[in-house]
């Protein structure tokens, strides 16, 4: 037998050097191979109107400018901007703010090292200022949370003792000076009911003063103005004894009589400052004063 042979076929591959011609350069206005030209004519009639859908050119009077979304956030944000301007609201609160607690922050410190260094009566009439500046700047509510926050600071640094001390001698003070300074007040009312808030705080201070000693601080002050009137009378040859509504009553007078002629010297010396500071507009001080000023 022959074995079967298979002959397999040589495959050959033959690469033309054929180059492709270059191609025509792109007309303007070349129809694409499914466009067929249409012949126009026109006719001598006119044509019926029909209801198909038509196309209007839009004008350019017509056309509305586009505005992006960052001019309409931009427009959006503008009020907030303005808020945030020196002269916005938000801007004048937050400044307003941050002078009451510097003022607050500075008086309560002051107050502290002035007790615990024994010179409280040194920097006595200053311990009001503060508030009297931040009522005629900012308003009066300004001058009562600057007196709040004194307070309060005043009662974590030394207890409630010197926050009460500070609140009745010198806190409701300032913030009646300031309030009737800030509303137009003339002197005479402002001193009138200024003396009349400083003799209750001096009182109501004499009365803590009693509690926390356990001693009553009143019996003892009207007893020695007792002594006093009875010596004075003895040795101007007076033998009566002054009975005890008389004792009060002169006690009283003395109250006022201290803290009125305190409050003078504080108007004088407060208007004074402001006036220094440039704020002399913002007060009414008598025209003698000015004239001095």
């Amino acid at each position: 037998m022959k074995p079967l042979k298979i002959h397999q076929p040589h495959l050959s591959f033959f690469l033309s050097r054929y180059t492709p011609p270059p191609l025509p350069l792109p007309l303007p206005l070349r129809p694409s191979s499914h466009f067929k030209p249409t012949r126009l004519w026109f006719s001598p009639y006119p044509i019926p109107y029909s209801s198909g859908p038509t196309f209007k050119l839009p004008r350019v009077s017509d056309i509305e400018p586009s505005v992006s979304r960052n001019e309409e956030e931009k427009d959006e944000s503008s009020p907030q901007l303005e808020d945030l301007s020196p002269k916005g609201a938000v801007y004048r609160k937050t400044l307003a703010l941050v002078e009451c607690s510097m003022f607050a922050a500075l008086t309560g410190l002051v107050y502290f090292l002035s007790n615990s260094l024994a010179i409280e009566n040194y920097f006595g009439c200053f311990f009001s200022l503060p508030i009297v500046i931040s009522s005629m700047r900012w308003g009066i509510p300004a001058g009562r949370k600057t007196m709040v926050a004194t307070t309060m600071l005043l009662l974590v640094l030394s207890g409630p003792v010197k926050a009460l001390t500070y609140l009745l001698k010198h806190g409701l003070v300032g913030y009646t000076m300031g309030s009737l300074w800030r509303s137009g007040s003339d002197w005479k009312l402002s001193i009138f009911l200024c003396t009349i808030v400083r003799a209750l705080g001096a009182v109501g201070y004499v009365l803590i003063s009693s509690f926390l000693i356990r001693e009553n601080i009143l019996a003892l002050i009207t007893i020695n103005i007792h002594a006093s009137l009875t010596f004075l009378f003895t040795a101007s040859g007076v033998y009566t004894v002054p009975s005890m509504d008389v004792i009060y009553t002169i006690f009283g007078i003395l109250v006022l009589l201290n803290s009125g002629s305190f409050m003078f010297l504080l108007h004088l010396l407060y208007s004074v400052f402001l006036t220094r500071l440039g704020m002399r507009a913002l007060l009414r001080m008598p025209k003698w004063l000015e004239k001095a000023i």
